[in-house]
Parts: structure tokens; C-alpha cells; sequence
């Protein structure tokens, strides 16, 4: 407040020190100025959503008293104390009288504890303190300002109308004519005038008060009886309810500018409203694609058969290859689009675009981290799923082979165990069914490796959930049941024959020795026939090499196992030749064996016959492992020279965008012909997808010649277009800022060499304490609060860092020549006057019938549950206008 106001706050304040003294005198002005004071109050306190029921109560704390003089200055007090003991409301309304104090208004007699005290006369006192201060003092007309300067305007306001004398603020209100022709000279056709008549002063001020607080939204701060029923009213409860008049009526000039003002607004913000609605479109619709897939990708749902697989495999190829390009794109236009839409607000000096929840540049680009990661897992998923299914299939079949072999074997074992032939048997024959069991029990242990690998293989593929587990393990263990049976009528058969070995003297030696010989050479050769017919998988030359060589080396050993084999034969030879020669009686059978030598011959022929068809099988795996190879060189080449390209690629880029050669002009055209090279080198990627599909469909799942996968490949391509685009777009807004700014290519050289320099890491962007650093260095002197206000400017997103775009934006701010908005709000208060909300009637009288329209639909939904109906209330404007954190 300047030395003049302060001066003629005290002039006018000096005759009420005394108001005390006069108000004990007369309980009737109490009671007409708690009435009216707690009306006034309760004007102010509804646009903050509270009010006040008792006058001398509910300001004790001091809390509603400070939020009173905040709406009626506008200002912020300091933060009031939020305890209930007496010293926190003492501070509280300490607080407020200081408030008033600061004012120029003189305070007398009036004490933070006689307020909290509840002191009745000291609050009213209080109260019109602060009405005179904040809704009388500014009156001004012809040069007389405050009471006097109220009184002359009601004077001229009433000058034409008959039986209206207004000399005073008590006897001159008393028959309500004097209120009902305020009224009528400024509404007419609220009250029809010509009917009133002067002795009915009941019907003038009850009508006056009423069409008052129904039309005009001024509280009803009297009762008519009150008034009628008093010799003197209150002068000090009148000349409150005559200031609600006056400020009601006072503001109509300063509407259609204004309006004017808001209409600019009104049209910025549509435009904005439009890109924020795209935005969320675009948004919306990327996040609902990303959402879709994403349960895809995610899907590890197993299938039974390699070609099931495969299917899945080829889907994968058709996402990457159709699906997934278009959203890339999608995703770069978002930002670009984003980055726009922030650039324009940033222009008007309108607050940062924030999206609405979930729909963030951010928050897009963590749910496309996702949906890269579910991708990534995807394909790593399918790849082991068609290893495990290769596994399975092998193992399942080499299952069935060594089930079959050992099933055979088994066939008519646990009949021949049972037999009891020795019961009848010579001496000579127990002997020989000693040997022969003894040879079987050598066999029997023999085949206890293979019946092992079975159970193991079994297992296997419950581990590995085979899909037709359930029929594997009944056989297995059907088996193994058949096995611990064998085991069983084995010891069972020895103990019987050890029992009778005591009556047996005679052996046949040759016999024994050829059972012995014969079973290990038999089980060599039934291994040694599994084994040529075993299926193998191998994924490398050095794998098939190894397979090779171990060939080779087993047949190395057939010279030696012939020479066995024929030896073999020889004892069974000379068995027949002592027979033949000597008499003896043995049927022309070996009892210790069941083995033959026409088995024996028989099972050495099929090893002869398997060998050549292993050596085919080994030469045709190799020359499918040499072609595998080639493919491998081959994407390696190409993948070496690609992957350097990217990565050089993004280093230029990222040059490009910090250097200072040339204009902004300039470098957006060499970004541009950057782009045309880089759009140009598409057809080599194409090329080397081809080669990496060959390279999966041969099933390749290495490659020692290169270090780069087609998904780093992928990546740094589609990382690559991004950039591109990123910076082709940041120089696009540079230039819309230097344009709409009007800031020349020395002043863009400057801030880049500023920015450049303070740019430590050399990223494009300033950390906290690099962007601190260049503002003082730049001249600024700042505190915390400050900077931390600055920075919620240039980093609204709080990430942390400052784009190049985002420092000029800051470096132009203060030349904006857009309306602010404390220009654009002080413009409200001034077509809504004191009410505090604007009509639907006077805002489609005041703006243009679209943007009037607009403005009503684009408020309603920020209206408040205390706003008036048909109206507009300064809180909903500001907040559908600048959002709450501006205000």
C-alpha cells in the first residue's frame, strides 16, 4: 500500500475507534451486525468450499479467519499452526491481525485473545475492520472515496426516483426503497418499481433482499423486521450490505474486454485440447496393441510334435517380419508428436501436456520394453522347445530300440527258470545244467547295463515331459518287474542245483568254455548292432568328426573279433568232433547255452552288413554339417559389416546434433539426407533376414564367425530409425522456437556452445548439476527453491535430465509476448466482479456464440458441489484452464 492509501486508510478509521463503547449501548446493532457479518463472511469463505455458522466461534482458532483474508486479498498468508492448545490459536489469528496490520490499517483494542477468547464485540469489531479495509476502501467516485465516496454513488444512482432520499447508512434504508432502486436502475426488469409504495416497508425490503440473493447471488445479510423494528439500523451492517451493491454493479465496463481476453485463450486451448486428444488416441491404441501381444508372446503353452513347433516358429517370423514395423513407426510418431505438443504449450506459456494415467511416454515406452523382453523370451522359449523336442524324439526311440532288444532277450527266460529237468536228470546233465545256469547268470549280468540305461532313459523323459510318458514308464516298468522276477527264479534255479552238484562229477569242459566265450562275444555283437543303428544328432563339422572317427576305430577291432568269432567256433567244432568220435551221449546240444554258432554267424553277418550303411549315414551328416557352415560364413560376413555400419551410423548422428556448423536449416537437411542413406541401406537388412531364416531353418543355433545375432542387428536398425527421426524432429521444434521466439543464429550458436560445453557426458542432454552450473555461469544467482522452480520448467517429466530443446525453450521464455495467466484470471474476476462465477447468460453475452459454447461444455465437468446453477466459479475456470498446480 503506498503513503496516499495509507494515509486515507487512517483518516477514515480514526472516527471507529469508539465502535466498542457505542455497541454496548444498543444489543439491536449486535444482533443486525452478527447477521450481516456472518453473511458477508460466508460470500468469501463458499469460494474456498467452507463457511461459518457462528461469528464468534469459529474464528477462535483463527484458521477460517486466515482463510477468509486469503480469498478476499488474493494473497498467501504464512502457514497457520495446526495444534487445538490455546498457543497454536493464538498464533493463528496473531497471524491474521498481522496480516491486517500490513495493511495500513490500525488495530485498537483488538487482541489475538479476547478473538480466541470468543469475545462477541471484539470479533464484530474485527470484522468490519476488514470490510471497511478490503470491500469499502476502494470505492472511488468523483474524488470522495471509502463511506463517503458509497454514499455519493448511492446518491446518484437514486437521484431519479421519488421518495428515495439517501443521506446516511441507517434511517435513509429504513422503508427499502433506497435498495429496490439500486436494483431496478441497474436491472430493471428484476422489480417492477412503479408498485412499491413507501409505507409498506416490509414488502420494499424483503423483495430487495430476496431478487438480491436470487438474481444478483448477494447474501441476504438482513432481516426486514430488523430493520423496520429499529429506530436507528445498524449504519455499520448497511453500509456492508450497500458495498455487495455496489461491487455487483461496478464491473459491467471491464466485461467485453474480458471477454476479448478469454476468447484468445479459449482458441489456444481448443487447438491444444485437439493434439492432446490425438495424443491419447494414438496412445491408447499402441498400448492396446502392446497389451494384446504381449499375453502371446508370453504364452509357453508346449507342443507334442516338431512341426506343431515349427508353425509357432513360422507365426513368430510373421510378427517380426508384418506386425511388429508399422507399430515401430507408430511409437516414433508418438513421441515426435508428443514432443510438438509440448514445444506449443511451452510457446503459450501453458503448462506441460501431462497424459493421463498409463499413457506416458514413459509408461509406452516401459510397456514396449515389455513386450521386446516377452519377445526375447519368446523366441529363446522356441528354440529350446525344438532342442527338447529333437531330445525326445531320440530318446523315445532309442527307448523302444533297447526295450524291443532286451524284450526279445527276456522271451521264455522265466519259463526256462522254472523247468526242473534236473529232477530226472544223469549226473553228467545236472553238471551241465550247473554250467549252463552259470552262463546265464553271466548273461543275466550282462544285460543288467541295458535294462539300467532303460530305466535312465525313462526318467529322462519324465524330465522332460514327454507327451506320451504315461505308456513309457508302463512298459518300463513292466520291465523292471520282469527283471527283479529274472533275478528272483535265477537265485531260486542255483540254489536247486547247488543242492544236487554234490551227485554230479562230470563236466564237459569245451561245452563250459564255448557257453563262456560265446555269451560276452554275443552280447558284444548285440551291442555292437545297436550301436551301428543308433540314430545320432550332431550341430557341428567337429561333432560328425568325432562320430567318424569313433567308426573308424570300431572297425579297427572286427580282425580281432573275426579271429574270436572263429575261435568261438572252433571249440564248438572240436565238442562235435569228441562226440562223434568218443559216443557220448548229449542229443547233439550245448547245455550250458543256448547260443548258437549258426546265432553266432547269423548275428556277424547283419554287424558286416550294418558297418557300410554306418559309414553312409556319417558321410551324409557330414555334407549337411559342411552346408551348415557355409550358411554360417556367409550371415557372418554380412553381419560384420552391417552390425560396424549401425553402430558408425548413430555415432554421426549423434555429432550431427551437437555440432554448430551451419544453421538449424542446414543441419536438418543433412539429417535428412542422413536419413535417405540409412532408408537406402533397408535392402541389406532384407537380405540378411533371408540368410538368418536359412540359418533357422537348417536349425543352426551357433555361429562362432560372428558376434552379432540378427535380434542385435534388429535392434540397432530399429534404434537407428528412432534416432534418425528423434533428431530430425528436435531440429524441427529448434526452429519453431527460434521463429516463433525471434532468436537469431548467433543466439542459437551461443546457447549451443553453452549447452555443449556444460554437456559433460556428451549425450544431448544436461544432468542437475550441469544445467546449475551453466545457469550460473550464465549470470543467474538462485536459491533452492528457485532453481527447483526452473527446473520443474525445463524437466516437467522429472527425469532428471535438460534436452537442448528444452534450455533455448527456457533461455526465450521471458520474450513471450502470449497472455499470461494472472493476465487471463485477473480478466475472469473482472467479468464475474465480486460474485466470483460468471452466468451462462452473461458468458453467451459477453463471448462469441462458439467459444461461449465452448467454454461452458469445457468447464462443467471441473464445477464444484457448492457452485451456483447456470453459473461458472473462478476455481473450476482456473482449473480446466491451467490445471491445479498453477494456481
Amino acid at each position: 500500500m503506498d503513503h496516499y492509501d495509507s494515509q486515507q486508510t487512517n483518516d477514515y478509521m480514526q472516527p471507529e475507534e469508539d465502535w466498542d463503547r457505542d455497541l454496548l449501548l444498543d444489543p439491536a446493532w449486535e444482533k443486525q451486525q452478527r447477521k450481516t457479518f456472518t453473511a458477508w463472511c460466508n460470500s468469501h469463505l463458499r469460494k474456498a468450499g467452507t463457511q461459518i455458522e457462528n461469528i464468534e466461534e469459529d474464528f477462535r482458532d483463527g484458521l477460517k479467519l486466515m482463510l477468509l483474508l486469503e480469498v478476499i486479498s488474493g494473497e498467501r498468508l504464512a502457514k497457520p499452526e495446526r495444534g487445538k492448545m490455546r498457543v497454536h490459536k493464538i498464533s493463528n489469528v496473531n497471524k491474521a491481525l498481522d496480516f491486517i496490520a500490513s495493511k495500513g490499517v490500525k488495530l485498537v483494542s483488538i487482541g489475538a485473545e479476547e478473538i480466541v477468547d470468543g469475545n462477541v464485540k471484539m470479533t464484530l469489531g474485527m470484522i468490519w475492520t476488514i470490510i471497511l479495509r478490503f470491500a469499502i476502501q476502494d470505492i472511488s467516485v468523483e474524488e470522495t472515496s471509502a463511506k463517503e465516496g458509497l454514499l455519493l454513488w448511492c446518491q446518484r444512482k437514486t437521484a431519479p426516483y421519488k421518495n428515495v432520499n439517501i443521506q446516511n447508512f441507517h434511517i435513509s434504508w429504513k422503508d427499502g426503497l433506497g435498495f429496490c432502486a439500486l436494483i431496478h436502475r441497474h436491472r430493471p426488469e428484476l422489480i417492477d418499481y412503479g408498485k412499491l409504495r413507501k409505507d409498506d416497508p416490509l414488502t420494499n425490503l424483503n423483495t430487495a433482499f430476496d431478487v438480491a440473493e436470487k438474481y444478483l447471488d448477494i447474501p441476504k445479510m438482513l432481516d426486514a423486521e430488523d430493520i423496520v423494528g429499529t429506530a436507528r439500523p445498524d449504519e455499520k451492517a448497511i453500509m456492508t450490505y450497500v458495498s455487495s451493491f455496489y461491487h455487483a454493479f461496478s464491473g459491467a465496463q471491464k466485461a467485453e474486454t474480458a471477454a476479448n481476453r478469454i476468447c484468445k485463450v479459449l482458441a489456444v486451448n481448443q487447438e491444444n485440447e485437439q493434439l492432446m486428444e490425438d495424443y491419447e488416441k494414438l496412445a491408447s491404441d499402441l498400448l492396446e496393441w502392446i497389451r494384446r501381444t504381449i499375453p502371446w508372446l508370453e504364452n509357453r503353452a508346449p507342443e507334442n510334435t516338431m512341426h506343431a513347433m515349427q508353425q509357432k516358429l513360422e507365426d513368430f517370423r510373421d510378427y517380426r517380419r508384418l506386425h511388429k514395423p508399422p507399430k515401430v513407426q507408430e511409437k516414433c510418431q508418438l513421441e515426435i508428436n508428443f514432443n510438438t505438443l509440448q514445444t506449443k504449450l511451452r510457446l503459450s506459456n501453458r503448462p506441460a501436456f501431462m497424459p493421463s494415467e498409463g499413457r506416458m511416454v514413459s509408461d509406452i515406452n516401459n510397456a514396449w520394453g515389455c513386450l521386446e523382453q516377452a519377445e526375447k523370451g519368446y523366441e529363446e522359449w522356441l528354440l529350446n522347445e525344438i532342442r527338447r523336442l529333437e531330445r525326445l524324439d531320440h530318446l523315445a526311440e532309442k527307448f523302444r530300440q533297447k526295450a524291443s532288444i532286451h524284450e526279445a532277450w527276456t522271451d521264455g527266460k522265466e519259463a526256462m527258470l522254472r523247468q526242473k529237468d534236473y529232477e530226472t536228470a544223469t549226473l553228467s546233465e545236472i553238471k551241465a545244467l550247473l554250467k549252463k545256469h552259470e552262463a546265464f547268470e553271466s548273461d543275466l549280468a550282462a544285460h543288467q547295463d541295458r535294462v539300467e540305461q532303460i530305466a535312465a532313459i525313462a526318467q529322462e523323459l519324465n524330465e522332460l515331459d514327454y507327451y506320451d510318458s504315461p505308456s513309457v514308464n508302463a512298459r518300463c516298468q513292466k520291465i523292471c518287474d520282469q527283471w527283479d522276477n529274472l533275478g528272483a527264479l535265477t537265485q531260486k534255479r542255483r540254489e536247486a542245483l547247488e543242492r544236487t552238484e554234490k551227485l554230479l562229477e562230470t563236466i564237459d569242459q569245451l561245452y563250459l568254455e564255448y557257453a563262456k566265450r560265446a555269451a560276452p562275444f554275443n552280447n558284444w555283437m548285440e551291442g555292437a548292432m545297436e550301436d551301428l543303428q543308433d540314430t545320432f544328432i550332431v550341430h557341428t563339422i567337429e561333432e560328425i568328426q568325432g562320430l567318424t572317427t569313433a567308426h573308424e576305430q570300431f572297425k579297427a577291432t572286427l580282425p580281432d573279433a573275426d579271429k574270436e568269432r572263429l575261435a568261438i567256433l572252433g571249440i564248438h567244432n572240436e565238442v562235435s568232433k569228441i562226440v562223434q568220435t568218443y559216443h557220448v551221449n548229449m542229443a547233439g546240444t550245448n547245455p550250458y547255452t543256448t547260443i548258437t554258432p549258426q546265432e553266432i554267424n547269423g548275428k556277424w553277418d547283419h554287424v558286416r552288413q550294418l558297418v557300410p550303411r554306418r559309414d553312409q549315414a556319417l558321410t551324409e551328416e557330414h555334407a549337411r554339417q559342411q552346408h551348415n557352415e557355409r550358411l554360417r560364413k556367409q550371415f557372418g560376413a554380412q553381419a560384420n559389416v552391417i552390425g560396424p555400419w549401425i553402430q558408425t551410423k548413430m555415432e554421426e548422428i549423434g555429432r550431427i546434433s551437437i555440432e554448430m556448423h551451419g544453421t538449424l536449416e542446414d543441419q536438418l537437411s543433412h539429417l535428412r539426407q542422413y536419413e535417405k542413406s540409412i532408408v537406402n541401406y533397408k535392402p541389406k537388412i532384407d537380405q540378411l533376414e533371408g540368410d538368418h531364416q536359412l540359418i533357422q531353418e537348417a536349425l543352426i543355433f551357433d555361429n562362432k564367425h560372428t558376434n552379432y545375432t540378427m535380434e542385435h542387428i534388429r535392434v540397432g536398425w530399429e534404434q537407428l530409425l528412432t534416432t534418425i527421426a528423434r533428431t530430425i524432429n528436435e531440429v524441427e521444434n529448434q526452429i519453431l522456437t527460434r521463429d516463433a521466439k525471434g532468436i537469431s543464429q548467433e543466439q542459437m550458436n551461443e546457447f549451443r556452445a553453452s549447452f555443449n560445453h556444460f554437456d559433460r557426458k556428451k549425450t544431448g542432454m544436461m544432468d542437475t548439476d550441469d544445467f546449475r552450473a551453466c545457469l550460473i555461469s550464465m549470470g543467474y544467482n538462485m536459491g533452492e527453491a528457485e532453481f527447483a522452480r526452473i527446473m520443474s520448467i525445463v524437466d516437467p517429466n522429472r527425469l532428471g535430465v535438460v534436452t537442448f530443446q528444452a534450455f533455448i525453450d527456457f533461455m526465450s521464455r521471458e520474450t513471450a509476448d502470449t497472455d499470461t495467466a494472472d493476465q487471463v484470471m485477473a480478466s475472469f474476476k473482472i467479468l464475474a466482479g465480486d460474485k466470483n462465477y460468471i452466468t451462462v447468460d452473461e458468458l453467451r453475452r459477453e463471448l462469441p456464440p462458439d467459444q461461449a459454447e465452448y467454454c461452458i461444455a469445457r468447464m462443467a465437468p471441473y464445477t464444484g458441489p457448492d457452485a451456483v446453477p447456470g453459473a461458472l466459479d473462478y476455481m473450476s475456470f482456473s482449473t480446466a484452464l491451467y490445471g491445479e498446480s498453477d494456481l
